[in-house]
């Protein structure tokens, strides 16, 4: 572990301090190797705590207990809870960002935004920055799994839909514009070059048509942009993972802010559904009408669902199904270049192609469904 220069969290926090947002953003310019088996990455992280935190500086390693929380397609999670003699415990989080994932997520907007969520009560709150990853509180809380169904369990399903509509009501100083289509382009401008040393991966890249796939991008957009969808500040990535619960205390939070911009209300929503599949893509999970009618409610009207029109329902209903779409070309092109990027052992490529597979197998039906209703003609 080195000192490096930081990409932009040293500013970050300064500026943090300066406008009085938050309290002060403690941080280091030192690294940690996420290459690393947890007992060797051990004393890394705790020099980097040390580093951090003045109150810690002066104790033994002995006092430092680290341990994996999680470790996703993209970043390393691990809590590092410090003992003091009297008994005492206290736990903050470490995240540790993946390898090249400045290529795919806006570091300084996510910093940006974080401030400003957990303020109004979203999240860990933010503790540190360092070279590569962030330090937050420890939320006492489990995180949901698509295989035992806890998303479209109706009381958690209402939760969700009930925070999501005030994590939609928080406002983040900056641009306002919706990121999606941005994004997506961007994403196809280099996921559209790409060359793999392995011989095997290029044979199957070769197989995608960019010239189809940059037509079904312009032929979406097109659509999506007559659905006049509200933007709002958005999660972006609302996957089981990034949704914790406190079973005792009854008690939601979402997490990891990394995609979080403006965009399309339609979008944040089609995208949580299109998670209910999990990383295996297993779109038979994916919910169902009624499913999506009982979060549609609680999602328009939190604190009165029954009241709200069948009429609005159904219209969100169509506008967020139309966006799941979207949802399937931005991580498809997402997912080409992690592939070349990443050094996660993850089949990135083979999830490109489930994704895209499926938007192909769904796009037929929520096209012809949205120029039916634009035209007047019906709905489902």
């Amino acid at each position: 572990m080195g000192a490096v220069k930081i990409w932009n969290g040293m500013e970050v926090a300064k500026e943090s301090a300066e406008k009085n947002c938050n309290a002060e953003i403690k941080s280091s310019s030192l690294t940690v190797d996420t290459s690393l088996s947890l007992p060797d990455m051990t004393p890394r992280v705790i020099i980097l705590c040390k580093d951090l935190f003045k109150k810690w500086s002066n104790l033994d390693d002995s006092y430092f207990f680290v341990e994996t929380v999680s470790g996703g397609i993209t970043n390393l999670l691990l809590k590092v809870t410090v003992r003091a003699d009297d008994g005492n415990e206290d736990s903050v989080t470490v995240r540790l960002y993946g390898p090249n994932t400045d290529y795919v997520i806006n570091r300084q907007r996510e910093l940006q935004a974080i401030k400003y969520l957990s303020a109004a009560g979203f999240g860990a709150k933010l503790l540190g920055v360092f070279g590569n990853g962030m330090v937050q509180s420890f939320i006492i809380a489990r995180t949901l799994e698509p295989s035992v169904a806890d998303m479209r369990e109706p009381k958690l399903s209402a939760e969700i839909a009930r925070q999501l509509h005030k994590f939609h009501q928080v406002e983040v100083p900056g641009s306002k514009e919706p990121q999606l289509w941005n994004d997506i382009f961007k994403f196809f401008k280099n996921a559209s070059k790409l060359q793999f040393d392995d011989d095997e991966k290029q044979e199957k890249y070769k197989k995608i048509s960019f010239n189809e796939v940059n037509n079904e991008i312009l032929e979406l957009k097109e659509l999506t942009g007559l659905l006049n969808s509200p933007v709002v500040f958005a999660h972006n990535d609302l996957l089981s993972g990034n949704i914790m619960v406190n079973d005792d205390e009854g008690k939601l939070y979402f997490i990891d802010f990394e995609y979080g911009s403006y965009n399309y209300r339609g979008y944040d929503i089609g995208n949580h559904f299109n998670e209910y599949a999990g990383y295996d893509c297993d779109y038979s999970l994916y919910p169902s009408k009624d499913e999506q009618y009982h979060f549609i409610r609680h999602h328009l009207q939190p604190d009165k669902p029954n009241e709200v029109s069948d009429k609005d329902v159904e219209a969100l209903y169509l506008e967020i199904n139309v966006f799941m779409l979207a949802s399937h070309i931005y991580w498809a092109l997402w997912a080409l270049i992690q592939a070349k990027m990443s050094p996660i052992n993850f089949d990135y490529l083979g999830y490109f192609f489930l994704r895209y597979n499926e938007y192909n197998k769904q796009k037929g039906r929520w096209v012809s469904l949205a120029r039916s209703c634009l035209s007047g003609k019906g709905s489902e």
